[in-house]
């Protein structure tokens, strides 16, 4: 398992594709590591150089929580390790919000961004409905030290599924695979540590962001990812907007063709 050692932290990260090719770094959700964009590494690497790291707190990365970090450096870290000059950041739900940071951080490094279910940081804490509170307090009520295993599955479930859909009407197959893509992250449930955030946050700096970017949600994600979507596709200057149907927070996962296609399709509209 290859890792780049940075201050404080062993980053697990891996490449696939050509490296003279244009450059992609993929970073994951937080119920997930970096093996949720395995359905995707084929056609990407096809005729890209795709990068791709589990960031602290989550995966086959390691890390000292005494030792403040950003997660926007740790991806140009991935970026410099590999000699990769500039590439399109990709990111889900909290990859997203890692991707515009690093954007917003680095402008000379980035290309193109592309968000799924993702709140820029700095987003308002929104209401939510009745029922996400009631599955939120469920998780919380789990102590990690007793159960994390559990803590794990329920949330999982929870942002695959979504909070309005029947969980048994769902594909079972892709609920496991959520189960099996968060079930890693339960070695890091106590995993504290201090994040430097970026600042000023991107929720009021998303209109320097200059680059082409494809903001992406699920049809039945929650609430907040719906109310971040609007919020990207009305603020960032060079946006296009998707929104998948029949899933929640994990497209990428629940329909991959589908969304490989559509993110090929744009990276290729944009010459990325």
């Amino acid at each position: 398992m290859p890792t780049l050692t940075v201050p404080g932290a062993e980053l697990h990260y891996e490449s696939a594709g050509r490296a003279s090719a244009p450059a992609l770094l993929l970073v994951p959700a937080g119920v997930a590591t970096l093996r949720m964009w395995d359905e995707q590494l084929d056609a990407l690497a096809e005729h890209h150089f795709v990068a791709r790291f589990d960031p602290r707190g989550f995966g086959g990365t390691t890390h000292d929580e005494s030792v403040p970090f950003s997660n926007h450096a740790d991806a140009i870290a991935v970026l410099d390790h590999l000699a990769v000059a500039e590439a399109t950041v990709i990111g889900a739900s909290r990859g997203g919000r890692i991707t515009l940071d690093t954007a917003l951080a680095h402008p000379d490094r980035v290309r193109g961004v592309v968000t799924v279910g993702s709140e820029p940081g700095g987003f308002p804490d929104l209401p939510l409905t009745d029922e996400e509170q009631r599955r939120f307090d469920e998780i919380e009520a789990i102590d990690p030290a007793i159960d994390a295993a559990l803590q794990m599955r329920l949330e999982a479930e929870l942002w695959a599924v979504g909070p309005l859909r029947d969980a048994a009407a769902v594909d079972q197959g892709f609920v496991r695979r959520a189960r099996e893509l968060n079930a890693p992250n339960a070695a890091h449930a106590s995993d504290d540590g201090t994040v430097l955030p970026l600042d000023p946050p991107a929720y009021e700096r998303l209109g320097d962001l200059r680059v082409p970017a494809l903001v992406a949600v699920g049809e039945y994600d929650l609430s907040v990812e719906l109310a971040a979507y609007d919020h990207l596709l009305a603020h960032l200057p060079d946006a296009t907007g998707v929104r998948f149907a029949d899933t929640a927070h994990l497209p990428s996962v629940e329909r991959p063709e589908e969304f490989t296609r559509v993110l090929l399709d744009w990276l290729e509209r944009h010459g990325l």
